[in-house]
């Protein structure tokens, strides 16, 4: 795969949380991106400081029907395919569940078919909930996971699964070079208000002043990793030569329970709101811990975000959005370029 400038590297999902990040990432290593999106989940403002960028562009598609015409031309030479498209909190995978396991399956086949014949190396951005609620801790690569294959989050975890056994079904036939990363939560900047996600929600009720949501009694851990840190290892993960063994965990190790987590935000925020317990959602898991063994000795990856600054640069990036009605502008948008102080 080459390197540099001169690629032509393809983001599905590029208007995204994650995928506008590893757009910038893309083009500031001199790439150049065409980022796919059906606006389902990501947001054009995500993308706004990258109009007049001559090395992108922005594709409006749906990665479950057939990929528009001019990206299956001849001419057009690829080189890397990241497959990130699909809803991936639970409030908006559960708001349309077949759309989910489509984008999971027939959107994955699609971008594969697509890599395959453009002899482009491919990512998946697989999750850490094809591990489920884990009987295991913490989750390594190995670990065959503990889904309930019928529940209200099985659209986007079995949807997950079946994508990964596609990839690695082109990969053992020969037909591609691919890889797999397994994302755990994952927070910064550009997040959506309304995703549901923990970090989000009590980020977002602090700074309103509203009461914060907690779901149990609080001692449910997740392992938080900053988005900078993230977009470093799929980068590394792309990049990588050789053979792997499977599937990469990318996440941070550091556990802590949401509990905990409240504590900083308010702590951050100089937030006074009441704490209000509701009953947990269906399947949610109890722990949530990445064993990152592989990609560290594979990549040489490791997070470095401390999760004090980590937040500090997501609470800020929050306050603007209040401050705008209509969400982020121009500016705060292409201010922004994944450095938090430390």
């Amino acid at each position: 795969m080459r390197s540099g400038k001169g690629r032509l590297v393809v983001v599905a999902g590029g208007a995204g949380f994650l995928g506008s990040h590893l757009c910038d990432a893309l083009i500031r290593d001199g790439a150049s991106v065409v980022a796919l999106d059906n606006l389902q989940t990501g947001r054009r403002q995500n993308l706004l400081h990258l109009e007049r960028e001559p090395r992108f562009d922005f594709v409006e598609a749906d990665v479950i029907r057939p990929l528009p015409r001019r990206l299956l031309s001849s001419r057009l030479a690829v080189d890397a395919v990241f497959n990130l498209a699909c809803a991936a909190s639970p409030p908006h995978y559960q708001a349309d569940p077949e759309h989910t396991m489509l984008t999971s399956v027939i959107g994955t086949h699609g971008l594969l078919t697509f890599a395959e014949r453009k002899r482009a190396r491919f990512l998946l951005a697989s999750t850490s909930e094809i591990y489920g609620d884990p009987e295991t801790h913490p989750q390594s690569e190995t670990y065959w996971g503990h889904v309930n294959p019928t529940g209200p989050r099985a659209c986007y975890d079995e949807g997950k699964r079946a994508a990964e056994t596609l990839t690695f079904d082109f990969a053992r036939a020969g037909r591609l070079d691919a890889r797999v990363a397994r994302i755990f939560n994952t927070y910064g900047p550009r997040m959506r208000a309304d995703d549901g996600r923990v970090v989000s929600n009590v980020i977002w009720q602090a700074l309103a002043g509203e009461d914060i949501t907690v779901y149990g009694d609080g001692s449910q851990t997740r392992s938080f990793c900053y988005v900078s840190d993230l977009i470093d290892g799929l980068m590394r993960l792309m990049a990588h030569e050789g053979q792997l063994p499977g599937a990469v965990n990318l996440g941070n190790p550091v556990e802590l329970t949401v509990s905990d987590l409240v504590t900083r935000v308010q702590a951050l925020t100089g937030s006074r709101s009441r704490i209000v317990h509701r009953p947990l959602p269906v399947d949610d898991p109890r722990r949530r811990r990445p064993d990152i063994t592989r990609a560290s000795t594979l990549l040489g990856w490791t997070p470095r975000t401390p999760l004090d600054a980590g937040l500090k640069a997501t609470v800020a990036w929050f306050a603007e959005e209040r401050r705008s009605a209509k969400g982020p502008g121009r500016a705060a948008v292409a201010a922004f370029d994944g450095a938090v102080p430390v």
